[in-house]
């Protein structure tokens, strides 16, 4: 076992214990759909709305050269995401990943990245744009304008990886809650595609697009359940990923 997976294997072990998830085997599986692809190791990471900084970190333990965990003071921050981030960083001192509280729009870099991450975070860069993304092209035009910018930010041939729940549920449809993830205002959310259309706008090609399963089914529950029609009864979570030209 190489180093990179001894801290690998600690780190999931770690986030378990945190209650990031029921065990640690879902951990990993999250971890790696997540990343499904991605090179990470030597790698120059960006974490826009990184929050706790979980992902960040889980990076990092893969061997990334550098990850910037990008969460705006006031944006949507709260007192749990900081003492976590602090609980991870006392565990992974050493760890390359350095906390920023800008937001996108004022953020700025020396370097490109190799890969940036948005994990439930695109719709918080203009939620009420969001709502409106496909009927107002004000909306449609202030998204362009930040993805250009995220796009400044990514090497050529580096990769964008966008998770985050579809707008279109069954339980939205009846107006009745999730019971899997009630909390989720399906209206400030969009299909992956929708996403992929207005990227391409902005200098990015290729979309790439997955759902996630629903995890605690084991291992013949997550292969059924990992396609667009099982995601539509459950949480609806798509992963999205483009590549920058």
């Amino acid at each position: 076992m190489t180093r990179t997976t001894q801290d690998a294997e600690k780190y999931l072990f770690f986030v378990h214990r945190l209650g990031f998830a029921s065990s640690r085997k879902i951990a990993r599986s999250q971890f790696e759909d997540l990343f499904d692809g991605i090179e990470l190791d030597k790698k120059r990471i960006l974490d826009i709305g990184g929050g706790s900084g979980v992902y960040s970190f889980y990076a990092a333990n893969m061997g990334a050269a550098e990850v910037v965990c990008l969460e705006p003071e006031g944006e949507g921050s709260d007192w749990s995401a900081t003492w976590v981030f602090d609980r991870i960083r006392s565990e992974c001192p050493d760890a390359p990943v350095r906390l920023d509280t800008r937001t996108i729009q004022e953020y700025t870099a020396s370097e490109t990245f190799d890969v940036v991450l948005m994990r439930a975070s695109i719709n918080h860069i203009d939620e009420n744009g969001c709502i409106h993304l496909l009927d107002d092209k004000r909306a449609w035009d202030r998204y362009r304008e930040v993805f250009t910018l995220i796009g400044a930010l990514v090497a050529p041939g580096g990769k964008l990886v966008i998770s985050d729940c579809t707008r279109h549920n069954f339980f939205a449809m009846l107006g009745l809650k999730n019971p899997l993830c009630p909390a989720i205002e399906w209206r400030k959310h969009h299909a992956p595609e929708v996403w992929a259309r207005l990227l391409t706008e902005a200098g990015f090609r290729n979309p790439r697009i997955s759902w996630d399963p629903l995890y605690r089914l084991g291992k013949p529950g997550r292969f059924l359940s990992r396609n667009k029609a099982a995601a539509y009864f459950l949480k609806g979570i798509f992963r999205l990923e483009m590549t920058k030209v």
